[in-house]
């Protein structure tokens, strides 16, 4: 059955009447599929293992086949659980045994937080698998990893598995075409940042004494390595009260290693689980904790000398934070990273993804042709429709929704060309290694969308290339943004962007972009440890890593955009200028006759300029987009190849040295007029400032004749007096006009500036 959505917009599409989608009530199961495992210890005597899943929710249990001598099994079975079984229990426990003759060995296990499970997943779509470490009896890391995936859903294996909808929890074999090319949902793990505050150490004792200390602290969080700067105090108890940040997800299964250094030399270290570490939901402070060093083993006179040293730090997880792992102006997120903070959403965004046309073709088969499908990102819940293979004008009709919490937030869509297909049935089989060609990316912004309409058109697919912008084809989608309450997001609008944490202890430009980094990182790891995994290239594309790179392309379409963005003023200020010369004298004369009007009545100045603009907003009202707007400004003409090949260029560059001595030649070129603008604004603001500071002694004792004059002459004469006479100064005809500058110009002109102090 397809979905409303789906229906309207075909029914539009086609120019027909839009009628109501029929609706069923589906029920809802808890699903729990499960792959496979890989790295099982051994528990026989025989050095084998046995292994089986056990699946317990409150008085339902079941279990898959056991497998018999293999530490790597696959399952590939699937559970359900009905409404009326997991509602009697909050925890869901995965539990993986040997099975044994007498008793069954214990290898390891998983639990899950009902609350904490996804929802909501369309028909037909199973959330991706991924890996799962897992823990011993007592919550410590255990060997081995599981492979599987829970979700509440509707029962989406009914149609192709009959047996699975059964009320009993029981298993389902699962084909490798479920696997590899059915839809799939995935969820980017939560992210904290981590905030380590290294105050001081006491008692370092190192191995060389002749020379004094030059201590600093080395922080590490998985393949995050952070350091402090070196202490001033070079005594054995060093301070530096420094911050590191760090991004970490939840669950928070890494460690803390502090290391104490000094010149690459260990004094000491110490490992601090993060399960234990304090989170903070505000700004106030986090108590300080001393930490003990490992010991450090120190010969002196032929004697071991063993040193206690301890560190002190305050350690916190900020849940106060959203974390960016998207660029600010595209993000799709911005709740804060604890639960406990979070608002109810303010309404729903569905997604149709119908099909897409004129597909340039990726892979040179006979015939060239393309395997094409679809990555949808909004907030932490990635999609990914099916693989249309062998088809350069592919349909997948596919439709999913999202919680939306904020309006100001853009969902992301990307096409790709899959050259990693496993499945037999497609009929060859790709490299692992070969990544996932882009066809092109849709931005669509929310806030640009109306209420409750639905959106259907064709998105121009394009994708820059070392040869220019290219057309890859459309993409044909359908959007609708559904309001729960039109006032709630009517108050989104005077609330602040980010969460409050982020004005009270704001970041820098540069721990932002750091971290950034790292948090894109953790979510390409992540959703690569699906089945079938987003790949890095995928995900590294859909969270534009690498945008904030130089690229002259980019810098000219931001000088467009501030040109597009000026000419209104620019506009104005011709007008004003024309109507000042005289070049339309009828609407001079006009412009005279409401000037004088507004000098006599001046208490109707603001509500002219009041009424004004709203009259001028509303007489755009003809000419507002009917569509989201989409981003082609990157499609400009005239670049040339030389600009596209240094946005491509790799970083550090690659390029040989007389092409790169060409390029900071003309970066040089460029940045010395900026310098010049840059310099010229400068001087404008010191010579205002050197007005009010006497830089220039006669030209400062000049203005203050001169103010003081004009400041009489403006206190004894009417208010109207001085309006009119400055209005028809600056609206005289150019009979009386010069063409010299004026004595105001030229006396700002000849006051001094602090050029000359420059070398």
């Amino acid at each position: 059955m397809q979905s409303t959505l789906i229906k309207e917009i075909k029914s539009n599409v086609g120019g027909g009447k839009v009628t109501a989608g029929d609706t069923v009530e589906e029920m809802q199961y808890l699903h729990v599929y499960v792959v496979k495992a890989r790295d099982l210890p051994a528990k026989d005597i025989t050095g084998d293992i046995d292994p089986y899943v056990e699946i317990r929710l409150a008085s339902c249990n079941a279990i898959t086949q056991h497998i018999e001598k293999n530490s790597n099994p696959v399952w590939n079975q699937v559970f359900l659980f009905s409404k009326d079984d997991h509602i009697q229990s909050s925890v869901l426990e995965v539990t993986v045994k040997d099975k044994d003759f007498v008793e069954d060995d214990f290898v390891g296990w998983v639990s899950f937080d009902l609350s904490e499970i996804p929802s909501s997943i369309p028909r037909d779509v199973s959330l991706a698998p991924q890996w799962y470490r897992l823990k011993g009896r007592r919550g410590d890391r255990a060997e081995g990893e599981l492979m599987l995936a829970v979700w509440m859903g509707s029962a989406q294996f009914s149609d192709t598995f009959p047996e699975a909808s059964s009320s009993q929890p029981r298993a389902v074999n699962v084909a490798d075409d479920f696997v590899n090319t059915r839809p799939k949902v995935y969820f980017s793990p939560r992210l904290w940042y981590l905030r380590v505050n290294v105050i001081e150490a006491h008692d370092l004792l190192p191995n060389d004494q002749s020379r004094p200390l030059e201590v600093y602290v080395k922080a590490i969080v998985g393949y995050q390595v952070v350091r402090t700067r070196v202490s001033a105090n070079k005594s054995t108890n060093p301070m530096w009260n420094e911050d590191l940040m760090f991004v970490v997800p939840e669950p928070f299964e890494e460690i803390l290693i502090l290391s104490v250094e000094d010149k690459d030399e260990v004094l000491g270290r110490c490992a601090i689980p993060l399960q234990y570490v304090d989170r903070r939901m505000d700004h106030r402070p986090v108590k300080s904790k001393w930490h003990n060093l490992e010991k450090v083993a120190v010969e002196r006179e032929k004697k071991e000398i063993k040193i206690s040293s301890r560190i002190r730090v305050r350690i916190c997880l900020e849940g106060g934070y959203h974390v960016l792992d998207e660029p600010t102006h595209y993000s799709s997120d911005l709740r804060p990273s604890a639960k406990q903070l979070q608002k109810s959403n303010i309404g729903i965004l569905e997604l149709g993804i119908l099909s897409a046309r004129d597909l340039l073709p990726m892979k040179k088969r006979r015939p060239s042709t393309t395997d094409a499908y679809c990555v949808a990102k909004y907030g932490e819940k990635w999609v990914r429709t099916k693989t249309v293979t062998d088809s350069l004008a592919p349909e997948w009709n596919e439709q999913y929704s999202w919680e939306v919490f904020d309006p100001n937030t853009v969902i992301t869509i990307g096409v790709f060309d899959n050259c990693n297909l496993q499945s037999p049935q497609v009929g060859y089989r790709s490299s692992a290694l070969a990544k996932d060609s882009k066809i092109g990316k849709i931005r669509i912004r929310l806030s640009t969308l109306d209420t409750d309409r639905v959106y259907a058109c064709f998105y121009p697919l394009l994708v820059l290339l070392p040869s220019g912008v290219k057309k890859m084809g459309e993409i044909q989608l359908t959007v609708r943004f559904t309001c729960s309450s039109l006032l709630n997001i009517m108050r989104m609008y005077s609330q602040p962007l980010l969460p409050k944490m982020h004005h009270l202890q704001p970041l820098t430009v540069s721990q932002t972009d750091i971290l950034r980094h790292q948090a894109t990182q953790i979510v390409s790891m992540s959703l690569s440890r699906a089945e079938p995994p987003v790949r890095k290239e995928v995900v590294e594309y859909m969270l534009d890593v690498g945008s904030s790179m130089w690229s002259m392309r980019k810098s000219k379409a931001n000088f467009f955009r501030i040109m597009s963005v000026l000419s209104e003023l620019i506009w104005i200020l011709r007008w004003f200028d024309g109507i000042c010369n005289w070049k339309n004298p009828i609407t001079t004369v006009v412009i005279h006759i409401l000037f004088l009007i507004l000098v006599v009545y001046p208490r109707n100045t603001l509500a002219v300029i009041s009424l004004y603009i709203p009259l001028c907003v509303a007489y755009n009202y003809r000419w507002r987009p009917w569509h989201p707007p989409v981003n082609t400004l990157i499609s400009l003409d005239n670049v040339h190849p030389d600009e596209l090949d240094e946005e491509f260029d790799t970083f550090p560059t690659s390029r040989p040295a007389d092409i790169v001595r060409m390029r900071y030649d003309r970066l040089r070129s460029i940045a010395g007029r900026l310098q010049t603008v840059a310099g010229d604004l400068a001087t404008q603001g010191e010579r205002l400032v050197g007005l009010m500071r006497w830089r220039d002694p006669r030209a400062t004792v000049l203005f203050l004749i001169l103010y003081s004059v004009a400041g009489i002459v403006v206190y004894f004469t009417p208010f109207q007096v001085v309006a009119t006479l400055s209005g028809l100064f600056v609206l005289r005809h150019p009979v009386f006009r010069r063409k010299l500058p004026s004595a105001p110009a030229n006396f700002i002109r000849r006051l001094p500036s602090r050029t000359d102090e420059m070398l």
